[in-house]
């Protein structure tokens, strides 16, 4: 028996629900879900001894539930008089007071303001099927007589699945004549006449008094019905919070009945207060995990100012976490900074019902499902500062806990929380401060104190906070160890005299370390940006003297002047820039610095022996074909390295083929500089080897 229409528009017409109720008979259609499902929302807004008008009552036993448990003054209409019909049969002896009538509900027989409430439960979502002239005159209708029968302070309860189209229209109908509109999701209690995967949202609309000239709108949303509503500030935010809870549940429907295998499936939570990002999951499937009643389903609670460090950041690392872990699906989380977390006991709590609506098909009943982490720990996050810059937007200096207890400073943009722009690792006996603070900060959070967006007195001096002799990035390592490449004889030493031009400063770690460790290198560094000079000054301990300059410019400029003047020439040119366009496949350096004409400009610059190594970031095949292209008609020797586990190559580029180098010479010259680097009388980090870094580099 075909109950469905053949197209949507036919929803609309009574001729269809004449045939729709002749051919279902007495069965109730309950395609939004049933009383049990409604009556927590409809009991605040609906008062038992309110007159309630219920417009497309269809059969559905919503009435017939909300008369049992006392509200008696309720109406029904519906167009279809077959309905109509089987409803008075079917009340007549145990509802006698509940009226049941064939109207229109675009033409109403009813006086102005006759009732308290009008309910409609996907009425409206019948009516409007499409945007065309002929249905949203029938809506305005609709709408107008909604608004005539109700009472000031009366309401317009709407359960609706929400579509773009028919949300907008309701909301902007009913904001344009003064009432406040608020959205509850519905909290299925009986999903088992449900017919629809998708959520049902409950409208309240609210009549007020329209005053002239007044244009202030209320639009709230009901995140969690036990909590404050979220205060919305456009009818545009509004649907943008009703599609996320959309597309949660078509999310939680795939992943309920199938394997997000091959898939890259995320989803972010916000705080139902500040409307903020507060966790974000990563489903990892791996069907080839053979399941057990133990090893169905965890959760991996990601450490604060963690989240960045490739097990955790990438797909890839991800993937490889949840083999370690051996489950069938790991849920990774991932925690966000401006938000406070108590402990990881206050995180299960919070996660528990949540992520179980993400387990996987086949989870036994009653299972306990395990949450993991690094060290048994949330991590440590201290927001040291937070600034903005006219060119990167805004950012934040934070300091957090790593592996074995180490700590780190990060420089991170927000317009890309993902990516640590800077990174220096910290001295153990002064972050005492920091981690002390941040115990402060909790303390009072829970106090309902506000807390210091940055802590005066913990200023890091020169010389102090961090630890210069550590390359906290693989890139920085391999760009140092290309420095052999200087010399075809292998006897570059600490002691060597070179000149050095490197474009992007961030935190300065890169061009302090050759300052420090090369003691006869001179080194001009080329930032475009003066927040980045004091961020990298104030933060990062980065300090210029006679050896270190840092020129405050455009890159490309300063290039294409020196080199068009002939007056100067680097021995060694490092590009370290980033992109600020997120949109192309690639994010370092910009597009710029890598076309032939530049390049040929760096190219005048180089000395003759000279030696030019560039970080390049590119997920674009096509792009990245295009660029090395461009490369290769510049440089005839180019070798390459590839930092494993990260997308960053590094290119090393030369003038001629005739100071191309053999790996076995290329091993020991990195030795030998190594050796000579310990023996300068600074510390060495013993995790750097200069010979294994340069172990798989390639000629292009």
């Amino acid at each position: 028996m075909n109950l469905l229409p053949k197209s949507s528009k036919e929803f609309s017409s009574a001729e269809y629900w004449e045939t729709f109720f002749k051919k279902r008979g007495a069965c109730a259609f309950e395609w939004y879900g049933t009383y049990v499902d409604h009556c927590a929302v409809l009991h605040k807004y609906i008062k038992p001894k309110d007159k309630v008008l219920v417009v497309g009552c269809g059969n559905s036993e919503l009435s017939e539930q909300m008369y049992d448990v006392g509200y008696h003054g309720i109406t029904n209409i519906d167009i279809s008089e077959v309905v109509i019909d089987q409803m008075k049969e079917r009340n007549a002896t145990r509802r006698p007071t509940m009226a049941f009538m064939k109207m229109d509900m675009m033409q109403m027989e009813f006086g102005d303001s006759q009732f308290q409430v009008v309910l409609d439960k996907g009425t409206l979502d019948a009516v409007m099927t499409d945007e065309s002239d002929g249905t949203l005159h029938n809506v305005d209708r609709m709408f107008a007589e909604i608004g005539r029968v109700l009472q000031v302070g009366g309401r317009f309860v709407c359960i609706s699945l929400a579509q773009e189209h028919i949300a907008k229209k309701a909301m902007s109908h009913f904001l344009q004549q003064g009432w406040p509109v608020r959205i509850h999701t519905v909290e299925e209690q009986s999903t088992a006449n449900r017919q629809s995967i998708m959520p049902v949202f409950i409208f309240i609309f609210t009549k007020f008094k329209k005053i002239p000239g007044a244009d202030h709108k209320i639009l709230e949303m009901f995140t969690e019905e036990q909590g404050k509503p979220l205060r919305l500030d456009s009818v545009e935010q509004l649907l943008e919070a009703v599609k996320g809870k959309q597309q949660y549940a078509l999310l939680r429907n795939h992943l309920t009945k199938n394997s997000s295998s091959g898939e890259n499936v995320s989803l972010t939570l916000c705080d139902s207060v500040s409307g903020k990002s507060r966790y974000t999951f990563y489903i990892v499937d791996l069907p080839i995990v053979k399941a057990s009643r133990t090893n169905y389903f965890a959760i991996f609670i990601v450490p604060q100012g963690r989240e960045t460090e490739w097990l955790f950041g990438s797909d890839e690392g991800r993937r490889q976490l949840g083999k370690s872990a051996e489950f069938k699906r790991l849920l990774v989380v991932g925690l966000h900074r401006d938000q406070f977390y108590e402990s990881m006991e206050a995180i299960q709590s919070e996660l528990s019902g949540k992520v179980m609506e993400l387990a996987p098909s086949g989870l036994p009943p009653n299972q306990q499902v395990p949450f993991l982490s690094v060290g048994g720990d949330i991590g440590v996050r201290t927001i040291q500062c937070r600034g903005t810059s006219d060119m990167s937007g805004e950012y934040v200096i934070e300091d957090v806990k790593g592996e074995d207890g180490n700590y780190f400073r990060h420089l991170v943009f927000l317009s890309n929380v993902n990516v640590v722009q800077s990174e220096a690792k910290l001295f153990l006996h002064n972050v005492s401060k920091s981690v002390t603070l941040q115990k402060k900060k909790k303390k009072e959070k829970r106090r309902g104190r506000p807390c210091a967006e940055t802590d005066k007195t913990s200023k890091p001096r020169a010389g102090q906070a961090v630890d210069k002799s550590y390359l906290c990035c693989d890139h920085h390592r391999a760009m140092i160890a290309g420095l052999v490449l200087l010399s075809k004889k292998g006897d570059l030493l600490a002691d060597t005299p070179f000149s050095l031009l490197v474009v992007g400063l961030g935190g300065g770690s890169l061009p302090s370390f050759i300052h420090d460790y090369f003691s006869q290198s001179t080194v001009d560094a080329i930032e475009i940006d003066p927040v980045m000079l004091e961020v990298a000054t104030t933060w990062f301990e980065f300090s210029q003297d006679e050896r270190m300059k840092v020129i405050l410019a455009d890159g490309l400029n300063y290039i294409r002047t020196v080199a068009d003047s002939g007056n100067g020439s680097y021995d060694v040119i490092m590009f370290d820039v980033d992109s600020k366009d997120t949109t192309l496949g690639m994010s370092c350096p910009p597009p710029a610095f890598v076309d032939g004409s530049f390049l040929q400009k760096v190219r005048n610059l180089l000395a003759p022996q000279g030696l030019f190594i560039l970080n390049l970031v590119c997920r674009d095949s096509a792009l990245k074909e295009k660029v090395m292209k461009a490369i290769k008609g510049v440089f005839p020797l180019i070798y390459l390295q590839k930092i494993e586990g990260e997308v960053n190559e590094i290119l090393y580029c030369q003038l001629t083929v005739e100071l191309k180098t053999r790996s076995k010479d290329l091993l020991e010259a990195g030795q030998i500089l190594e050796n000579t680097l310990k023996k300068h009388g600074r510390y060495w980090d013993q995790t750097y080897n200069l010979a294994e870094m340069l172990k798989t580099i390639t000629i292009v």
